[in-house]
């Protein structure tokens, strides 16, 4: 129990940058590239990891903020932390810094074949509004289609997502 209650979510910045690229690498067959997460952090993205009470990284989200809404660009849990509620958790850390902030809306995309990612997030509450063909890279010369998903942060939530085009 003192380990989960020393789980904490601590600001990612440049010196980051080995850990950042070591997990991507290790979780995603296209992972995010070095120069993704510079350009993230240098934009003052919303950036978090998120620790156990000895300081290992268990994940990290990066999304941007936007005009009343919020867009998540990258949540990972590092492969031998998976299954274990981080994800969930980082969501909602993500959504309360996101209300935070004023946001009233949660975006994402997520690969059509990342079935368990997707299971989360709609058991989470975000809805699928889009599809984006062609997103995300798949092999040489392929691509693959991506899910776009929102999650209404304020408001009526019966209320519809409007619309995403390819």
């Amino acid at each position: 129990m003192a380990e989960a209650q020393a789980i904490r979510f601590v600001p990612v910045g440049l010196a980051d940058l080995d850990t950042l690229v070591a997990i991507e690498s290790a979780a995603y067959p296209f992972p995010w590239s070095r120069g993704n997460f510079i350009d993230s952090l240098n934009a003052g993205y919303l950036a978090r990891k998120r620790v156990d009470g000895g300081g290992q990284w268990l994940g990290y989200f990066i999304a941007m903020p936007g005009v009343q809404e919020v867009h998540l660009l990258n949540l990972t849990v590092a492969p031998p932390h998976q299954g274990h509620g981080h994800a969930r958790a980082m969501l909602d850390e993500l959504v309360r810094e996101s209300r935070a902030l004023g946001a009233q809306r949660l975006w994402l995309e997520v690969r059509t074949s990342n079935q368990r990612a997707q299971q989360l997030y709609r058991r989470y509450g975000f809805r699928d509004v889009g599809l984006r063909r062609g997103y995300y890279p798949a092999g040489t010369l392929a691509r693959e289609n991506a899910i776009v998903m929102s999650l209404l942060l304020s408001g009526d939530a019966a209320a519809p997502a409007p619309h995403a085009v390819d």
